[in-house]
């Protein structure tokens, strides 16, 4: 071969290896040929074997493929915690699609704008939530695939299909692709300051790293084999919780969506032994009120874990006490982490009630000021992290994803300080955050709803403690008309079909005006304080 031929002879192309298979619909493939008749998944009295699972994932990622889904589209997923959004999950992985769970509290409005954004061009939607998907579908510039389960597809709207009926109609098999394990697999929304919910675009290698690092932290003994899924599949403690389960090849249980029953919860955890389980704090609280819980036989129970809202020092005593078999853990983190960067375990959750413990393996922390140098311990500041659970992108945002990693660190918005034995405590929240119930509540997304009452000048929403849900939304509002303020009902009337439940302020208060500082920022802090002292007149909804 001559020296020109073989200087413009093409470098050999790397093959895409498939015995390299990351994701989670190749950790299902993985266990269906090993472990096929083992129960994956149960929900409402059915159990689902891996290997059945598996057919029926594959059917899906078929049925997906042959209406025009192709890797890296986006397939939106709406429906409560159910054996059918799993599959939707699996399959948009196995296909190399991207999955956009939404939130099912939303209204058409909001689902609208996720799908939207994230361009979806196919959806699987459960048959109650069937007519806000189909006002959802109205407003969007392009068509989309819709598969409906759990009853008549028409009600989807134009062009919807029996879920079921697809996926009899495609083959039980789905030719094995490599999937890239940096590639994006999941796109959470998650709210931001703009008032408008960003894109969190999670990679398979995201995910499979926060759950080795979340194994590996705590340990992964045989017996812990039964993960209850208890937060909502649209949620990113619903999405990664259950994955160290799956790597295992254990069980996972899904607690029914819906208004949440103690009682219900506790039958569930002793009949089907769970051993490893995460509710925010007024769950656990219920549960430990439960009449006769002491004479229940919940010895599976290892892993307690709590988080996304405060928890006494009352009921964690209560909890040690109750179950005293199992560790108490408090996770902390965010859905950009995948989620999970710091954990207070076992008999520090007394010791250093209030601390979000220490990192996670494969997490690295700094606590920095403004210009990113670091603050002395025991000094207030930024928590920043490097970890290979730090999402990629948000989703088509520049600009935001090259601010939230500024300096080459992911920044989180929240502000800690490090104690003398490296604890961490965190002082402040996200800026205009409230947690109502374990649920985020981001405060411009809320304000710019309101502002456009025609009753309202100006409006800045507040945290509220509220002894169920930690606490609530309280909007503080001048009105146009002195006279004529509005109600709590008039802005919940406004609401109604605006913004899920959990974000309508449950109470008001009327003032003249809102304090600014000379900047015209709007002085939150000084309306925190006047609440608590009583200076605001609140007016319940």
């Amino acid at each position: 071969m001559s020296e020109s031929s073989t200087a413009s002879s093409p470098a050999p192309e790397i093959p895409r290896l498939l015995g390299r298979g990351m994701t989670m619909g190749d950790q299902l493939a993985r266990h269906a040929r090993t472990i096929g008749d083992e129960v994956a998944f149960t929900f409402d009295g059915t159990d689902r074997t891996y290997a059945e699972l598996d057919e029926r994932v594959s059917r899906l990622a078929g049925a997906l493929r042959d209406r025009g889904v192709s890797p890296g589209d986006r397939v939106a997923v709406l429906g409560l915690n159910t054996l059918e959004v799993i599959e939707t999950f699996f399959a948009s992985t196995r296909l190399g699609a991207v999955c956009v769970p939404v939130n099912f509290r939303l209204v058409a409005d909001e689902i609208a704008y996720a799908l939207e954004d994230s361009g979806t061009t196919a959806i699987v939607v459960q048959a109650p939530l069937a007519q806000t998907m189909a006002k959802a579908r109205e407003q969007l510039s392009r068509g989309t695939v819709c598969l409906t389960f759990g009853g008549p597809a028409e009600a989807a709207g134009p062009g919807a299909e029996d879920y079921e009926r697809a996926l009899a109609d495609a083959p039980a098999t789905f030719p094995e692709r490599r999937v890239d394990e940096h590639d994006a697999a999941f796109i959470m929304y998650t709210s931001g300051t703009t008032g408008r919910p960003k894109g969190a675009v999670l990679t398979h290698f995201n995910l499979l790293m926060h759950a080795f690092s979340n194994m590996a932290t705590l340990g992964s003994p045989p017996e812990d084999r039964v993960w209850l899924a208890a937060a909502p599949l649209f949620h990113i403690a619903g999405l990664a919780g259950m994955l160290p389960c799956l790597l295992r090849g254990g069980r996972t249980v899904l607690l029914p969506s819906g208004q949440f029953d103690p009682v219900a919860t506790v039958d569930l955890l002793e009949r089907e032994r769970v051993s490893a389980v995460f509710f925010v704090p007024a769950q656990w609280q219920a549960i430990c009120a439960v009449p006769g819980l002491a004479e229940r036989d919940l010895s599976a129970l290892r892993q307690a874990s709590w988080g996304a809202a405060p928890a006494s020092t009352t009921l964690l005593r209560t909890m040690i006490d109750t179950f005293p078999q199992a560790e108490i853990t408090t996770a902390f983190g965010q859905t950009e982490c995948s989620p999970v960067t710091t954990l207070l375990r076992g008999e520090d959750s007394i010791r250093k009630i209030g601390s979000v413990g220490t990192p996670m393996l494969n997490v690295e922390v700094r606590v920095v000021d403004d210009d990113m140098n670091d603050v002395p311990r025991g000094e207030v500041g930024e928590i920043v992290y490097r970890s290979p659970m730090v999402m990629k992108e948000y989703w088509n945002k520049p600009k935001e994803t090259a601010e939230a990693f500024r300096g080459g660190w992911f920044h989180s918005g929240d502000l800690v300080r490090q104690d003398a034995d490296g604890y961490y405590f965190v002082v402040d929240r996200k800026k205009d955050m409230i947690i109502s119930g374990g649920e985020n509540i981001y405060c411009a997304e809320v304000e710019n709803v309101l502002a456009a009452h025609p009753k309202i000048a100006e409006v800045a929403l507040i945290g509220m403690p509220d002894e169920k849900w930690g606490e609530t939304p309280l909007a503080v509002l001048a009105p146009r008309e002195p006279g004529d303020p509005p109600t709590a009902a008039d802005l919940d009337d406004w609401c109604a079909d605006r913004l899920a439940r959990y974000k309508r302020p449950r109470r008001i208060a009327v003032v003249p005006a809102l304090p600014r500082n000379p900047s015209g920022k709007v002085l939150k802090t000084q309306l925190r304080a006047d609440r608590a002292a009583g200076k605001l007149a609140v007016e319940a909804g």
